[in-house]
């Protein structure tokens, strides 16, 4: 390859870099007669982190449900070329107490995207998943270890978006903590572009590029130190909340 060649790439490479991955446009989605948010709007750059919270009842999981095409909504969703999500919603429609093991879990996911064994070795070694413990039935695994196999059977098919719906709900806090971990690993190593819904605000602020704070008649987004002031997240919430946010440099 020429110098040449290798320049262009390199620029075209930048470039895309410099594109986000998702621009919303004043989106609102309503049940009937029922508004469940309006004209909210953001961008998602490539390879960072987005972190959606807010009361319960305010919209998130739909928020979601509308950026996958799941929900019907108004106003503009445009995800870049190329895009391939993985998506983990907060309740998974399977029942636990299936005679089912990690690994025929991931097997089944791998049937369906129409991939071989590589890229269930490729998930597990992401996610960091002991060979043991894809040989339990997934009913005796902890919270923590089924998030992180719900992570790798999102990651069955390489996406470059990864969105979850509240990965630490029902997960104890060592769990929570290398659900994280896993999250900022691979978008840091890999460039995973990571959006959350999260009520943690502790994980949100080490964590989080960027916040979307989201409320009947209240909507922010944008950096979480500038975002979550102890005003915004009292009108969030409708009550006062203290927080200290310590410096880690």
């Amino acid at each position: 390859m020429n110098q040449s060649n290798v320049s262009n790439e390199k620029q075209a490479a930048a470039s895309k870099a410099g594109h986000p991955i998702l621009v919303v446009e004043h989106l609102s989605v309503a049940f009937g007669a029922l508004e469940v948010f309006r004209d909210v709007s953001f961008s998602v750059a490539r390879g960072s982190a987005l972190a959606v919270i807010g009361p319960n009842g305010s919209g998130k999981s739909v928020l979601f449900r509308a950026l996958i095409g799941a929900e019907k909504s108004s106003g503009v969703i445009r995800w870049a070329p190329g895009v391939r999500i993985g998506y983990v919603p907060q309740k998974l429609d399977i029942e636990r107490d299936l005679p089912l093991t990690g690994r025929d879990f991931l097997r089944a996911k791998a049937a369906v995207a129409r991939t071989g064994f590589d890229a269930i070795r490729r998930a597990i070694e992401r996610v960091g998943i002991a060979p043991e413990t894809l040989k339990r039935p997934i009913g005796a695994m902890s919270g923590g270890q089924f998030q992180r196999l719900l992570i790798a059977f999102a990651l069955v098919g390489d996406p470059n978006v990864l969105m979850l719906d509240e990965p630490a709900a029902g997960v104890d806090a060592p769990g929570q903590e290398r659900v994280s971990e896993t999250l900022e690993r691979l978008r840091e190593r890999d460039g995973v572009t990571v959006m959350v819904i999260s009520h943690d605000l502790s994980v949100v602020f080490r964590h989080a590029t960027n916040v979307i704070c989201l409320a009947r008649g209240l909507k922010s987004f944008g950096a979480p130190r500038e975002v979550l002031t102890p005003k915004m997240l009292s009108e969030l919430y409708g009550t006062e909340i203290g927080f200290h946010v310590h410096d880690l440099d």
